[in-house]
């Protein structure tokens, strides 16, 4: 088959898996709902292209598709991403809460580099792992899928150079502990008044009235939304960047245009991010290779480690900020699960603090990318 037969197939394969994945995320039966609980929607978007090339013995890893996501897709869902946050609506939340949430993306930024070197330093052959064999990269994009979620893990994927087949084995660790986690996060919310009490700590949360909606009819608003983000990225296309480059560049850019335009529609963004990761997903599993899935078990116990370190700095901070206990879990959550699992833990708690939550997972989305470039950073310092 030729490379205009080859390009055909991976479009052909790219295009059902995403409308698979949209409509499968959409399905009300329970045993879908049980299932996607542990397999989220999203990682179909990555195996059923992977697969496809493995059931049939395709090689679809050199297609002109993989360069069309790199250019244009990628740098698409970093502005759409990152022009979804609001500062108006962040300041809602308070400072006391975004530091215990920023202590939280400090951690999973900065620990598996003193991990790492604690590893090394108890067993020489950790250091030769995780440095000489570079298995750091595959800690990187667990930096990004926990504070920025699936485009901070894609583009963090790409700017460490992680192999595919340990970033698969990577995206299958994430998602069982992500799970685990949030379960144990829905009971710890639960009790979190005992230990507010406990600890002598005021545990009362005012809630804010959400800002008020802009007049403009919502056509208007899609319009120039739209507008904007066609001529953004056009412009780009004539402008020769880098891949970092057109990261930091579009990061920048999309958090100017969310807050300084008035008819920007967040909630439109987001919907076209969301269609744009399963995009970057279907796209990089065609590059999978299934022979090489696994992980050594002294990174699955490392990860552990960073996890629960998380939790315990977090709630450390919590306790000398003498703030409410809860917000630990959302924070921790805002971080870990992000948009969706944020609110759902909250509302175990207090509902009306649900937009709150969707917030502060808004802001660790847009930051991910940049805690997992300082991840990188510090690796290549050692």
């Amino acid at each position: 088959m030729g490379d205009q037969g080859l390009l055909l197939v991976a479009c052909g394969v790219t295009i059902t898996t995403l409308a698979f994945v949209l409509w499968i995320g959409k399905v009300n039966r329970r045993w879908v709902k049980v299932v996607l609980d542990w397999f989220p929607a999203i990682l179909f978007a990555y195996v059923i292209p992977a697969g496809f090339t493995h059931l049939f013995q395709i090689d679809l890893s050199q297609v002109a598709l993989h360069d069309f996501s790199r250019n244009w897709i990628i740098p698409l869902t970093i502005l759409t991403v990152m022009s979804a946050l609001s500062l108006r609506q962040l300041r809602i939340v308070g400072m006391k809460p975004i530091i215990v949430f920023g202590v939280g993306s400090l951690v999973i930024a900065t620990l598996p580099v003193l991990l790492v070197l604690l590893f090394g330093w108890m067993d020489g052959a950790q250091k030769e792992l995780f440095l000489t064999d570079a298995y750091w990269k595959g800690l990187v994009p667990i930096v990004g899928g926990w504070i920025g979620g699936s485009t901070s893990q894609l583009v963090l994927k790409e700017l460490a150079e992680t192999p595919e087949s340990l970033f698969l084995s990577i995206l299958v660790l994430d998602n069982i502990l992500v799970n685990i986690w949030t379960i144990l996060m829905f009971q710890f919310i639960k009790r979190s008044e005992a230990l507010n009490r406990a600890w002598g700590i005021d545990s009362e949360i005012p809630t804010v009235e959400p800002p008020p909606k802009s007049e403009a009819s919502l056509r208007k608003t899609n319009t120039i939304t739209l507008g904007v983000i066609v001529a953004v990225m056009v412009g780009c296309y004539f402008i020769p960047m880098s891949f970092l480059m057109s990261v930091v560049v579009l990061s920048i850019l999309g958090l100017l245009l969310g807050n300084l335009i008035p008819d920007w529609n967040h909630k439109l963004v987001l919907r076209i991010a969301g269609i744009t990761i399963v995009l970057i997903m279907a796209i990089l599993g065609l590059k999978l290779n299934f022979s090489n899935l696994s992980l050594p078990g002294s990174l699955v116990v490392l990860v552990i480690i960073w996890l629960i370190l998380h939790f315990l700095f977090m709630l450390g901070t919590a306790w000398l900020l003498r703030t409410n206990i809860a917000w630990v879990a959302i924070g921790s959550m805002a971080n870990l699960g992000g948009i969706s699992t944020a609110p759902a833990v909250t509302s175990a708690y207090k509902q009306e603090l649900m937009p709150h939550a969707i917030v502060l997972a808004i802001l660790s989305m847009v930051t991910g990318t940049s805690w997992g470039m300082l991840t990188i950073y510090l690796f290549n310092l050692l």
